[in-house]
């Protein structure tokens, strides 16, 4: 381990880092991976996002620790870590990032069967096909476990017929995986884990316009659905299980930070001016922005020891931890990107606002959803409570 934290990793470094830089398109330096992420349409409307997910998809370094056979180069974790600093380095950002590498793909390799990896992995591997969540009902958000959407086994397929809400990418995904009630008489030991295709005869999706103008959260309906006995993951009634280990992967995935997050001072440099000693010109907000950047730099250092301690056989319970102290980050941030900017920063649309602008107004509205989605932020606070400090219930 010693060798290939020394001479092996310089080379592997160099190697990621020449062909990084020969590779990912000048244009999309510090685009907003999530923009991606969340827009089907805006993503493969982009030539240059396209190329750059043809290229990083022939690498198989999208999800570079999978094995060949799914899609992966069979890399390690800390060649992986290295791609992912060298990207960060020229404000690059992975394209084959989704909701499949961050939630999907980890749980198949789990729990999957060696026909449902093999169905599925290699072309989440390639972005070419796109899941979404059937997770959250309207009367099952926090309490998840009290989920209706029914599945019954009709011997040669399974029936499904309900309802989900707030469904990331249902308009656009191709996939989803679900939870599905397949026993009423019991609460969590009722559930199963179905992966379901999006174009099945029944599904209705409908968009749901949020604050910020976006559109990727859905209502889904299912009207008798019928779903192969096959693309049942785990057995029957052990989706509870399955679950909770994907929502660790979800909370993972949002407290995951990578650097592509544009720098706060040159942009308050442009909007704000300097001093007579090169400092933003205006000592509260300069104030603002330096403890932001140290909770920053706190918080990924406190990923890292985890990750360490993880590794090295400790415990893995500090997730939902750290999604709240991220989301808690960067919604202070998109305060003060909407703050440094002025009247600037409140532009929604119209000529007399850049792109740059617009988006800060709308990442600034997005922002408020962080500390709900992925499990809410009092929800967080009190796995923490049961599971990391022992708390009493």
């Amino acid at each position: 381990m010693a060798e290939w934290d020394g001479m092996e990793a310089q080379s592997f470094r160099q190697e990621a880092r020449a062909w990084l830089r020969a590779n990912f398109p000048p244009s999309l330096t510090n685009a907003p991976s999530i923009h991606f992420v969340s827009d089907r349409h805006a993503a493969e409307s982009n030539a240059d996002w396209c190329l750059w997910r043809e290229r990083m998809a022939e690498k198989r370094w999208g999800v570079p620790t999978w094995e060949p056979r799914y899609g992966g180069a069979g890399l390690s974790e800390a060649q992986a870590k290295i791609i992912g600093q060298e990207l960060a380095a020229i404000g690059g950002f992975n394209p084959i990032r989704s909701y499949g590498t961050m939630m999907l793909g980890p749980t198949l390799l789990e729990y999957g069967s060696e026909e449902q990896k093999l169905e599925h992995l290699p072309f989440i591997a390639t972005n070419e096909r796109r899941w979404c969540q059937g997770f959250s009902e309207p009367g099952a958000g926090s309490d998840l476990a009290s989920l209706q959407t029914k599945c019954i086994d009709m011997g040669d397929h399974w029936l499904v017929n309900g309802q989900k809400i707030w469904t990331s990418g249902a308009d656009q995904a191709d996939w989803c995986f679900a939870l599905v009630r397949t026993d009423t008489s019991r609460k969590q030991g009722g559930i199963s884990f179905l992966l379901i295709d999006m174009k099945s005869e029944g599904i209705e999706t409908r968009p749901i316009v949020l604050i910020s103008g976006s559109t990727h959260f859905c209502e889904v309906f299912f009207n008798d659905v019928k779903v192969p006995k096959g693309n049942l993951v785990g057995e029957v009634n052990q989706g509870w299980a399955i679950a909770k280990r994907l929502l660790q992967f979800e909370r993972n995935s949002l407290s995951d930070v990578k650097a592509e997050i544009t720098p706060l001072a040159p942009l308050a440099h442009e909007y704000c001016g300097t001093d007579s000693m090169g400092r933003i010109d205006n000592p509260d907000l300069r104030v603002r922005m330096v403890r932001n950047a140290m909770r920053h730099e706190a918080y990924l250092a406190t990923v890292a020891r985890l990750t360490r301690e993880a590794k090295s056989g400790g415990p893995s319970n500090g997730v939902s931890a750290l999604k709240n102290l991220w989301s808690g980050i960067i919604q202070e941030r998109a305060e003060l990107l909407v703050e440094l900017m002025g009247a600037n920063g409140l532009g929604w649309s119209g000529e007399h606002y850049t792109d740059a602008e617009r988006e800060a107004t709308r990442a600034w509205l997005h922002s408020k959803a962080f500390s709900i989605y992925g499990g809410s932020y009092e929800v967080q606070n009190n796995i923490t409570a049961k599971r990391t400090l022992d708390l009493p219930a």
